[in-house]
């Protein structure tokens, strides 16, 4: 029972984590990918995939296995998110539509975002060991 709470108290966290994870790696991409011709920049909508895994949504890329011998798939999307190319983007001449601008604040946004996640997961974790301690 008492497992069963802490796996809620920080399952919303752990999914926090893994967004903000995937979606460093897609803007990393965006950005490694600035002088490739016709590369199409891609990004989540952070906020929506939240409150989707949170609320108890389908993962939307997720693989249904219909045999119990199958093995599940490993993806680096792992709570399918749904990836979408920006389309808010004016593009080169090159058809490339990476904003190097953007990509660069959306980065640090992101990283910011995981260490305040990081950091009130830790602020809970050292609250419920003082109060383990106390009693």
């Amino acid at each position: 029972m008492m497992v069963d709470k802490l796996d809620r108290l920080f399952e919303g966290h752990a999914a926090a984590l893994k967004l903000a994870s995937f979606r460093q790696q897609l803007l990393a991409s965006n950005i490694a990918n600035a002088d490739t011709p016709h590369y199409k920049a891609m990004d989540i909508d952070f906020a929506a995939e939240l409150k989707r895994v949170i609320d108890g949504g389908a993962a939307a890329g997720s693989l249904v296995t219909t045999h119990p011998r199958h093995l599940p798939g490993n993806s680096a999307n792992p709570l399918g998110a749904q990836v979408r190319y920006r389309s808010d983007v004016q593009g080169n001449i090159d058809g490339n539509t990476v904003d190097m601008d953007r990509e660069r604040a959306q980065f640090a946004e992101n990283a910011l975002r995981y260490e305040a996640i990081v950091r009130v997961l830790n602020t809970q974790i050292q609250h419920m060991k003082a109060a383990l301690r106390t009693q």
